[in-house]
């Protein structure tokens, strides 16, 4: 996997001392750190399954129909700080956020932990990100959060080719 096809915009991986990732797992957390910078693009959503899953506390997605839209809902993202801590699987990463939401333009910083799992094939399985650690757990809280997972894309479009891709300026 060669960062420069995929446009990988975040490329200076901070890690935890004495921890080392492979060239395949810095290309892993760069792609995934250019979608929490709202820099997605169908290159870096390849490196995903087909059936993968995205967690946070306000989605539960599973399929790329569900997890690509996730990442153009916010109007303003700003990532403050991350560090890799763990190169296993998961990859695990301490990740600080500034995200503004669009439509009501309420600003927050989210520090969270993000665990990026692989499959056999290398490619992304599943991602949790746990704001402040956790994820909710409760039925009527996870509810909510597949519905979000439902309606978002039907919110947010995800372009289909690159030609819409580069229209949207990805």
């Amino acid at each position: 996997m060669s960062t420069d096809n995929l446009k990988i915009e975040n490329t200076d991986i901070k890690t935890k001392s004495g921890v080392e990732l492979s060239d395949q797992q810095k290309t892993i957390v760069g792609s995934i750190l250019d979608l929490f910078a709202g820099r997605p693009s169908l290159a870096k959503l390849k490196l995903w399954s087909d059936d993968a899953v995205f967690e946070d506390p306000l989605t539960q997605a599973q399929g790329r129909q569900q997890y690509e839209p996730q990442w153009s809902a916010f109007a303003e993202i700003e990532r403050l700080s991350h560090e890799v801590t763990s190169a296993g699987n998961p990859i695990v990463m301490d990740l600080k956020t500034r995200y503004v939401l669009k439509g009501i333009k309420k600003e927050t910083i989210i520090a969270s932990v993000v665990n990026i799992y692989t499959d056999e094939a290398g490619k992304i399985s599943r991602v949790e990100d746990k704001w402040d650690g956790k994820l909710p757990d409760s039925s009527i809280t996870n509810a909510f959060r597949r519905l979000n997972a439902v309606s978002v894309p039907k919110m947010v479009s995800v372009p289909k080719s690159d030609e819409e891709e580069a229209k949207k300026g990805n």
